[in-house]
């Protein structure tokens, strides 16, 4: 029934317009806490906040939504991956954690913690199982970066940065981006073969705005959502513009890829509290990494 349903979903879309940004949620479903959205491999979009603080939502790509858990004890999450096993891991930036949850059995445990986490943002996954989380400390315009195992190991990889936010890690697996909100620049890493990080490197720097979320997609171009801007810019791996898409809100604050063909973009976007969605030519990178991806 599940692949009947999917194979609608891309029967319709095979003649939608690309880079076209429609709503999938109702207004006010989510808080204004709505972030971090990530997608499994049968396309349900999962984002933080849903009807209330310390939840996570669970959308159908058809929109319809509801609670899928409850953070424990003062737990707030923000993004979330999900590693090739499918089990999805969430910064949680209030306990200072990064949380693994089983995804049958709703299980919920702190993977990693530090105490000298200011409150860990973003998440991004290397091909080897590798977590990378974004740390910024919004009060000081500071941030840093941490690298943690696959048994749960935690290492500060990067300090002395802006206030650190979307991240991501290359189709090759050998550079991390990174963006900083203030500051609006776009960093690249070389990846070490120990996993630790190299120079860094400014691949872009914009004039005005600030940044949210970052994903890549299967060719390495980079989506960014424009908190303020109302947009989603997509670079180049070399740092060149190729668009720019209004996503229906001055306030997106993070982005997935997903649906049947992993060609569909979700955005959770702050000021209407909904998921957005659009087509796009490339499939996201995380897509390709579920076994089941074709």
């Amino acid at each position: 029934m599940l692949n009947l349903v999917l194979a609608m979903i891309l029967a319709s879309q095979a003649n939608e317009p690309l880079f076209v940004a429609t709503p999938l949620t109702e207004p006010m479903q989510f808080t204004p806490g709505i972030e971090g959205p990530q997608c499994d491999r049968d396309g349900n979009i999962y984002a933080v906040n849903f009807e209330k603080q310390q939840t996570i939502g669970k959308v159908s790509p058809r929109g319809q939504a509801e609670v899928f858990v409850t953070l424990p004890g003062d737990s707030v999450g923000n993004g979330i991956v999900f590693d090739p096993q499918g089990r999805m891991y969430v910064a949680d930036y209030t306990g200072h954690n990064v949380l693994r949850i089983e995804m049958k059995t709703r299980k919920i445990e702190v993977f990693a913690h530090h105490d000298d986490m200011n409150q860990p943002n973003d998440l991004a996954i290397a091909p080897n199982g590798t977590l990378y989380a974004s740390d910024p400390n919004w009060k000081e315009s500071t941030g840093q970066l941490w690298k943690i195992d696959t048994s749960g190991q935690i290492q500060k990889v990067a300090s002395d940065m802006g206030t650190t936010n979307g991240i991501d890690v290359s189709p090759d697996g050998k550079t991390l981006y990174v963006n900083e909100s203030a500051q609006r620049n776009v960093w690249t890493f070389p990846i070490r073969a120990d996993g630790t990080l190299g120079e860094k490197r400014l691949l872009k720097k914009f004039p005005d705005f600030g940044f949210d979320g970052m994903r890549c997609d299967v060719d390495g171009n980079l989506y960014i959502t424009r908190y303020g801007k109302g947009t989603v810019v997509v670079l180049t791996p070399d740092g060149r513009e190729l668009r720019e898409i209004n996503v229906l809100g001055k306030q997106p604050s993070n982005i997935c890829f997903g649906g049947p063909d992993g060609r569909t973009a979700y955005v959770t976007e702050v000021e209407h509290t909904r998921l957005v969605q659009f087509r796009v030519d490339k499939p996201g990178l995380a897509w390709t990494r579920w076994p089941s991806a074709k």
